[in-house]
């Protein structure tokens, strides 16, 4: 599949997820992003400035092998670095929501009309 590309957000988004299709890979990148943020808060609530680098390295270091061997694909952070990150906060969103199922749907829809 080649890579397709991109005029706004929008349009990005439900191909943001469909690299998201499984429920491992999207509870991976959950786990790994509020952890990281937890630390980055209590990084800066010590006053300890290493820790603040928890949320990029603890939030990648989880998320990016789960593209690699739970879903097959290379992350879209690759080749949409802030849209990529604004997907992540959407995505993560929608879980804490409920909406993962959503989620799921989405996925399924953006990969049926394109492979």
């Amino acid at each position: 599949m080649t890579k397709p590309r991109f005029d706004s957000y929008e349009e990005f988004w439900p191909y943001y997820v469909a690299m998201h299709s499984r429920a491992a890979t999207r509870w991976v990148h959950l786990t790994g992003t509020l952890t990281g943020l937890a630390i980055s808060a209590y990084g800066l609530a010590r006053r300890r400035g290493r820790l603040i680098l928890a949320l990029p390295l603890i939030g990648y270091a989880t998320a990016w092998p789960t593209h690699w061997f739970i879903e097959g694909n290379n992350p879209a952070t690759f080749g949409h670095p802030a849209w990529s990150l604004r997907g992540d906060r959407q995505m993560i969103r929608m879980m804490l929501a409920g909406r993962d199922r959503e989620l799921g749907e989405i996925a399924a829809k953006w990969l049926a009309d394109n492979r």
